[in-house]
């Protein structure tokens, strides 16, 4: 199986940047109420700012030449209304559009988590943990600005700088070309800026999950690495890690900060050639005090906008990798889907047949490794399968197959004569009950943790399947119970503890067909005799198969399947396989003789 670890950088598919954004700020439309609300007060905020100057040029031109100073008290008094509608105007859309892009981030997040549950075992084979959860936290995190400013400032400034402009033009077309003169030089500057930008953010957010996947791996494996003393050893790696995350956000940063120097040169050569021709050229007696005062504020309010819209575009560019990071994701459709013919898979008996099943990992890749080859055998209602055989024989694989994980290249899995592909997953899947020797334990109470296998179980159904693998004892001997509080991965159980509760899940769910993958492997000799007992009782009636490297939990199974060189070597009872003197004779009396 191929894996991308924390060493190697992921590679990310790219839509194209225009596509990316269209996409991204398509969210926008699930909230037309409230973007028009907010553009309806952008509207009302860009008409006054548009304005004020032309007060201003009215108080100096008119007002102040004529002293006509009750025209200019009004003046002044309709500026302080206009300007204290402007403020609520500002402060309702930055409420309504703060909440639009949060509840946007909570749908994006809410839409990639579930759509990951749909995901194949081999999407989670070929990648850390930490990686996925830094698209979940980090990436998302990572749009709230830019769906915020894309309303917020790309609109009212985009109009803004039309208004402007068009104002400039009608007032005097001279001044405003001056006035404009640098546009084409910071067109320039922001292409070359961003071309090379991009390419340093996908980089940094590339290291940034690499560092995420290995401080959870670290965390995770902190007994491993305190009891080998390897603490020096991960922080190195980590040292590492961080410095290439350091290397790589001040790569991005140094070429992402020339937008702002870039823009203010531009706006300060405006400014410059347009109070020089408005002097120079055009001459003093043309063009009024006031004209000019205007048209200063005017430039101002031109550039003003343009900067922020300069710090938008970058903020796009620094964020851009984000969004395209978070819909690889999307884009990736799971290995294993319903077909559009599926039935329901109705309540089973539990036979299961396997007929010329070939499987590969990674078929056609450089990763391609064959496991099973023309498999068949039958598995009768209620009868219980041993698999055995050494580690890689395809084992696990088998299992998994029933329980539709992968989907096989040739052949067929039927299950009471039903085609497993052409049912759905979730009637297949709701009727299995699988445990391996990986024993999750959720934070939540213990009934909680039972009830995780049947979500609508009753405290009677949790307490009786508790009861069956003899989990029941150990559970009221603990500070409250059922009610008991567990820690993360049941830290403070004994491993045998552990096993029992996911027994006990495994089992409230009453499945037609179990799998036990390794399910005994860590309890005691005493704790073993008596999940046994539980396990007998309760399987009584179900097709079972257990996979077990100690051939001395399997002695009861009805049959035995060894399992290597992609097939079955050998099958029957464990008397029967005995007598023959086998693979399976060989593996017993190796590890009889071991134990001995």
């Amino acid at each position: 199986m191929a894996v991308n670890s924390y060493r190697e950088d992921e590679h990310v598919g790219s839509l194209g940047k225009a596509q990316t954004l269209k996409r991204l700020f398509s969210y926008l439309f699930r909230f037309k109420a409230q973007v028009v609300g907010v553009l309806v007060c952008m509207a009302i905020t860009v008409a006054i700012s548009l304005i004020n100057p032309l007060l201003i040029e009215q108080a100096i031109d008119v007002n102040i030449e004529n002293d006509d100073f009750p025209g200019l008290y009004r003046l002044a008094a309709l500026a302080l209304v206009l300007n204290l509608i402007f403020i609520v105007m500002v402060k309702v859309r930055m409420y309504v559009m703060a909440r639009v892009s949060n509840q946007i981030l909570l749908d994006i997040r809410q839409e990639l988590y579930v759509h990951i549950q749909t995901l194949s075992f081999s999407f989670f084979d070929s990648r850390p943990t930490g990686k996925i959860l830094a698209r979940i936290i980090g990436d998302v995190n990572a749009l709230k600005n830019v769906l915020s400013n894309a309303v917020t400032t790309l609109i009212p400034d985009f109009i803004t700088i039309c208004g402007v402009v068009v104002i400039m033009l009608f007032k005097d077309w001279k001044l405003a070309l001056a006035a404009l003169s640098s546009i084409p030089l910071m067109i320039l500057a922001i292409w070359f800026i961003q071309k090379g930008s991009h390419k340093r953010w996908h980089t940094f957010r590339k290291k940034a999950s690499n560092l995420n996947a290995y401080v959870h791996e670290d965390i995770a494996g902190m007994n491993v690495v305190q009891s080998f003393k390897a603490e020096e050893e991960t922080q190195e790696i980590y040292d590492g890690l961080v410095e290439e995350h350091r290397k790589a956000f001040g790569n991005a940063v140094r070429l992402a900060d020339m937008f702002g120097p870039a823009v203010d040169i531009c706006w300060g050569l405006g400014a410059m050639i347009l109070y020089w021709a408005g002097i120079q050229l055009i001459g003093a007696e043309y063009v009024s005090v006031g004209t000019l005062v205007v048209f200063g504020t005017y430039i101002s309010m031109f550039w003003t906008p343009v900067m922020n819209l300069s710090n938008f575009y970058n903020q796009v560019i620094t964020n851009l990798t984000a969004a395209e990071r978070i819909f690889d994701i999307l884009d990736t459709r799971p290995d294993i889907v319903d077909s559009s013919d599926v039935k329901e898979l109705p309540d089973i008996q539990g036979e299961v047949e396997f007929s010329h099943v070939s499987f590969t990992y990674d078929e056609g890749t450089p990763a391609e490794t064959k496991v099973l080859q023309d498999v068949s055998f039958t598995v009768k209602p209620g009868e219980t399968i041993a698999l055995v055989g050494p580690t890689g024989a395809g084992k696990t694989t088998i299992v998994n197959l029933v329980s539709r994980f992968y989907d096989i290249q040739k052949g067929h899995i039927l299950i009471d004569g039903y085609d497993i592909q052409k049912v759905s997953m979730d009637s297949l899947r709701r009727q299995m009950g699988v445990m391996t020797q990986d024993n999750f334990i959720f934070q939540g109470t213990v009934r909680e943790n039972i009830a995780y296998g049947k979500l609508n179980a009753t405290d009677e159904e949790i307490e009786q399947a508790a009861r069956a693998v003899n989990a029941h004892d150990f559970i009221m001997k603990m500070e409250k119970g059922y009610d008991t509080p567990l820690k993360e991965r049941g830290a403070g159980l004994s491993i045998g503890q552990r096993q029992l509760l996911a027994f006990a899940r495994t089992m409230v769910s009453m499945p037609r067909i179990l799998i036990l993958d390794e399910a005994t492997s860590s309890i005691d000799t005493h704790t073993e005799l008596l999940v046994q007992q539980g396990i007998e009782a309760l399987l009584k009636g179900r097709t079972s198969f257990v996979i077990a490297h100690r051939l001395s939990t399997i002695q009861k199974a009805d049959r035995i399947f060894v399992i290597d060189q992609g097939g079955i070597l050998e099958q029957g009872s464990p008397a029967e396989l005995m007598a023959k003197k086998g693979h399976y004779y060989e593996l017993y009396m190796a590890q009889f003789k071991n134990v001995s």
